[in-house]
């Protein structure tokens, strides 16, 4: 028979088909460990990238309101705090069309006191010089209250910073009022908005 005739070389083919195979099935899971631990990598590399991408996301969303929280104190700077040849005129005619519209006996004079504020931090550099208004009026504990509301409302940045109240009889109350306000430095030099550093 021929199986005997070629014994040697079946057998050597034998142990060759063995060792392939033995050869292909732990290459075959090594393979396969390889591949887990790669598609494992990438799962972990995916999260990282997404976890990459919401955190841009929130710092791209914190710098856009950092500039419009800086925006709108520049609006702020500009229109509500400006100089005080700007604006000192309208806080006076505004403080006593209030006094009128609440229905108390007008003011008869307005002292001033004006004093230099500096400032520190992000706004160092812009200094405002402070000026209180201090008056008398005279009138219904319902009109002086309407007074004080309006002033808090107003559109002139006002601060209410002392009140007095007297009364010479249980109807007429004569409150004394001290307001302050502030008027940036007209000769401070002005920052461009979005030019300064993070």
């Amino acid at each position: 028979m021929i199986w005997r005739e070629k014994r040697i070389l079946l057998i050597a083919l034998a142990v060759l088909l063995a060792a392939n195979t033995v050869f292909f099935f732990t290459y075959r899971v090594q393979y396969e460990k390889r591949l887990q631990g790669l598609d494992t990598r990438l799962d972990e590399v995916k999260s990282q990238l997404e976890e990459a991408r919401r955190a841009r996301v929130a710092a791209e969303q914190q710098v856009a309101a950092y500039r419009k929280i800086e925006r709108d104190i520049q609006h702020i700077y500009d229109t509500r705090w400006a100089t005080e040849t700007q604006r000192l005129t309208r806080l006076i005619g505004e403080v006593k069309r209030l006094t009128v519209q609440s229905q108390l006996a007008p003011a008869r004079s307005l002292s001033f006191q004006r004093s230099v504020s500096k400032h520190t931090g992000p706004s160092a550099g812009r200094n405002a010089t402070v000026v209180g208004i201090s008056f008398t009026v005279e009138g219904r504990y319902q009109h002086i209250r309407q007074l004080i509301n309006k002033l808090e409302l107003s559109d002139q940045f006002v601060i209410i910073d002392q009140i007095g109240l007297s009364s010479a009889n249980g109807e007429t109350l004569t409150m004394t009022l001290h307001v302050k306000t502030l008027f940036r430095d007209a000769t401070a030099p002005r920052r461009p908005v979005g030019n300064q550093e993070l």
